[in-house]
């Protein structure tokens, strides 16, 4: 009976470190992404990966059967949804800092939803499912986000372009 369990054991991990070693390249970026840290400093990042990871394992026997879940799917609702907590904490202290790039321009909710739709390609149905939205604020979300980052950051002069449109000027 032990050596049984122990067999399940080891191919349970196995099969997950062959989940993990294709998918966390993948989440961790997301996980920058969603966090805004630059990438050679990503400790918040990292957290969110090996926390939604950590999920995933404790529920691999759950999702790596016939009819369970996308592990995949499991692991980046997971990391979703504790960016999401964490975010809404950081909000509410004086502590949380804005994060750098043209992503710390958005809030975190803009931030879930572009990095669902455009980095993951998700569907807006599927991203309102995954964060508990209704498919139109869903739209409205991305759409502002996306109009956020096409303004010239606020440090960044303008100049007309050859098509008369304005470019980013030194």
């Amino acid at each position: 009976m032990r050596e049984r369990r122990a067999a399940l054991d080891r191919r349970r991990a196995r099969e997950f470190e062959a989940f993990a070693a294709g998918a966390a390249g993948r989440l961790l970026h997301a996980a920058v992404l969603l966090t805004g840290e630059p990438p050679g400093a990503t400790p918040r990042a990292q957290r969110l990966l090996i926390a939604a990871l950590s999920r995933t394992y404790a529920e691999w026997d759950r999702l790596s059967g016939d009819e369970g879940e996308d592990p995949y799917d499991r692991a980046r609702r997971e990391l979703v949804l504790r960016f999401a907590r964490e975010a809404a904490w950081r909000e509410l202290s004086w502590r949380g800092r804005r994060p750098s790039g043209v992503l710390g321009r958005l809030g975190p909710q803009e931030r879930v939803v572009l990095v669902l739709r455009l980095f993951e390609g998700l569907a807006e149905e599927q991203t309102a499912a995954l964060i508990g939205l209704p498919q139109e604020r869903v739209r409205v979300i991305c759409a502002r986000a996306i109009s956020a980052m096409r303004e010239p950051s606020p440090g960044r002069r303008t100049r007309p372009g050859p098509s008369g449109l304005r470019e980013a000027g030194p």
